[in-house]
């Protein structure tokens, strides 16, 4: 069994019309205002950590990636063949 020691801690000042409205939901879901405050504040920047790690495209925009990826005709540029053999270069 792991045992997790929750030794860190975030304080938050804010006014009491907020702090009512985060008890009022907490309350709803059966949590404590902490188990609903953490859950939250994770949730959200799980959210954004994953938004910025993706790559979103136009519908253009990709048509023209897959039409680039299915060219069979398509030679690499001096760019790629670079970065192949430093890709090679970093395997070994």
């Amino acid at each position: 069994m792991t045992i997790t020691r929750n030794d860190a801690r975030i304080n938050v000042r804010l006014p009491r019309e907020l702090k009512q409205i985060i008890e009022d939901a907490a309350t709803v879901l059966g949590q404590t205002v902490t188990e609903f405050a953490i859950a939250t504040v994770i949730r959200e920047a799980r959210r954004i950590l994953k938004d910025v790690q993706i790559t979103r495209l136009s519908n253009r925009d990709r048509n023209r990636f897959v039409k680039a990826l299915d060219d069979a005709d398509a030679k690499p540029n001096p760019a790629l063949k670079a970065a192949a053999r430093r890709y090679g270069k970093l395997r070994r």
